[in-house]
């Protein structure tokens, strides 16, 4: 009898939860959406867009596809969907159209809105992101790590924690060909090092011990696997008194290295190793036959940031020997003004994406700091101004169709950043999103910073005991 009335109590429950409440009022507007999801494109395997509306004390949403299927959800501050019901309305659907209604002080009784377009692109999206979370505070590093998110739905997973380092600093994460048994990072402090793992097997690289006293920083392997390209940086920070950025990330110096896994050395050319350039932000092309990177003439930092230009290059790479060819500059910082940091080439290496601030060398902290895209071919610039906000974007990375991007903004506080999705048709980019979170709230009240996400075909599966092991003996 007990089993009988919680099975009618259930189905009681699933049945108003599932009913539609007609609101009073209609108003001819679009509805004040957090996040804004009204207009975007988004793919098919994307998680649901939970959203929530300011101020409503009742919530319903009802989502319809173009084969006239439909979802009716209610919630208190938020609207929740089923991640499965919500996967059934996008497969095979090219639109959806979401009608809001909101009850609130405002309208007691109910407004209805506007009803908006979501569209769905054929093209898909790799199902998990790699990113690393920490305090946008600067001084404390007590607590962070490099995490994995499944954006199917909203597992989280911890590929390494600074717990099990020392709680030293964890960063400079990659991955080979978004082949998650490939990938590297960076421990500092206390037994710290360069982990690579490649084809599932993971070791412990002393870089420095290889290279004169050069440790790895940013890094990026080539598609061969044999490679990783890093650069080694003196990274030092400073705060400013009055204005819009908060504080200067600088480099005393950097230089440019890469490290042959198969002989286990690092190989050096004196041209990037000098005093006379800084160079950072290595990125191979797809191919694995050019080696792009930013470069600038040093300055007296941070005194003179604002006569700190990088511009981007390029050299041919020898995949048999290692070996860099000759210069091709690829945008000018003196010729087209800016500081240009971090390209990123698309998977069929025809664009490099990349971030243009006004001067410096860490884009991120200066707020006029913009998306940029050019054609490698035409050396002609490409519209991204979608992309953009008044504040800062930058750390940008393709998936592995070349149809979406996943980068970091601080567009919405200027202070924490989140990360936004966009579509790339091959001619233009479409309304970027936030990462859908299953509650809104998470983006507000998460008291961490995201930074360099990547995309990846499949979780990272690494044993914490296996990673702690490298950061408890000498």
């Amino acid at each position: 009898m007990k089993a009988k009335c919680f099975y009618i109590f259930c189905l009681a429950v699933l049945l108003v939860s599932c009913s539609k409440r007609e609101a009073k009022e209609s108003v001819d507007a679009l509805p004040a959406i957090y996040p804004d999801y009204i207009g975007v494109t988004v793919p098919e395997n994307i998680c649901p867009l939970d959203f929530s509306v300011p101020e409503a004390e009742h919530l319903q949403a009802i989502v319809k596809n173009d084969r006239e299927e439909s979802l009716v959800v209610s919630g208190a501050d938020h609207i929740e969907m089923s991640v499965k019901d919500w996967h059934n309305l996008l497969q095979g659907s090219q639109e959806l159209q979401v009608e809001v209604s909101a009850w609130s002080k405002e309208h007691p009784e109910g407004a209805k809105y506007k009803p908006f377009k979501i569209h769905i692109a054929k093209d898909q999206i790799d199902p998990w992101i790699a990113y690393r979370l920490l305090p946008p505070g600067y001084e404390s590093w007590n607590h962070m790590g490099i995490y994995q998110r499944n954006i199917e739905c909203f597992d989280v997973e911890p590929i390494i924690e600074n717990s099990q380092n020392n709680h030293g600093c964890v960063n400079c994460h990659s991955f080979a060909n978004y082949d998650p048994k490939d990938f590297t990072f960076h421990a500092r402090g206390k037994n710290g090092g360069t982990i690579v793992m490649r084809d599932g097997k993971m070791k412990k690289v002393d870089i420095k011990a290889m290279s004169n006293g050069r440790h790895g920083s940013y890094n990026i392997w080539h598609p061969s696997k044999r490679y990783i390209a890093f650069s080694s940086n003196s990274t030092h920070q400073s705060f400013y008194g009055q204005s819009k950025n908060k504080i200067e990330v600088y480099d005393l110096w950097s230089d440019l290295i890469v490290y042959d896994i198969d002989n286990e050395k690092v190989l050096q050319d004196k041209r990037f190793t000098d005093s006379l350039n800084l160079e950072m932000f290595p990125s191979f092309s797809p191919d694995g036959k050019w080696l792009y990177f930013s470069t600038a003439k040093p300055v007296n930092m941070p005194m003179e940031t604002d006569k700190l230009h990088y511009s981007i290059v390029r050299v041919p790479f020898d995949e048999k020997t290692g070996e860099l060819g000759e210069i091709d500059t690829v945008y000018s910082a003196y010729k087209q003004g800016g500081t240009a940091m971090m390209p990123r080439i698309t998977p069929d290496g025809r664009y490099m994406f990349f971030s243009l601030g006004e001067c410096g060398g860490y884009n991120l902290y200066h707020m006029e700091s913009d998306l940029k895209m050019m054609d490698l071919e035409t050396r002609e610039m490409i519209p991204a101004e979608i992309l953009n906000s008044p504040r800062a974007e930058s750390f940008h990375a393709w998936s592995s169709n070349g149809s979406w991007v996943v980068y970091v903004t601080k567009r919405y506080d200027g202070r924490y950043t989140r990360l936004m999705l966009a579509y790339w048709d091959g001619k233009r980019f479409h309304k970027p999103f936030l990462l859908p979170q299953k509650n809104p709230e998470d983006n507000i009240q998460l008291l961490m910073a995201y930074n360099v996400p990547e995309f990846i075909k499949a979780p990272v599966v690494v044993s914490k005991d296996e990673l702690a092991k490298f950061f408890t003996h000498e």
